[in-house]
């Protein structure tokens, strides 16, 4: 399967940190919104997986702490990127 960024395919359980630390870091201003919205989608699918997971206690925990995490740099950027819930 093709996890290449900007695939249509959806990533597997954890590519949801490499979208997530893509857009944290990303440098080029231009590119950023679509990166932490790219990363959003990402991290809204992973949780409505892990939401019946009795086991995924501590990921469903580092998923909600990199929401807030982009929510809060969207803010401080000025950036209007809130995406539904996929």
């Amino acid at each position: 399967m093709d996890n290449a960024v900007g695939s249509t395919a959806h990533p597997a359980p954890f590519d949801w940190r490499d979208l997530y630390l893509q857009a944290l870091f990303e440098a080029d201003r231009s590119r950023m919104y679509s990166r932490i919205v790219e990363a959003e989608r990402a991290l809204f699918r992973r949780e409505h997986e892990l939401f019946a997971d009795s086991n995924g206690r501590a990921e469903r925990e580092a998923v909600v702490n990199a929401l807030n995490a982009l929510n809060a740099l969207r803010s401080c950027l000025g950036l209007d990127c809130t995406v539904a819930a996929a």
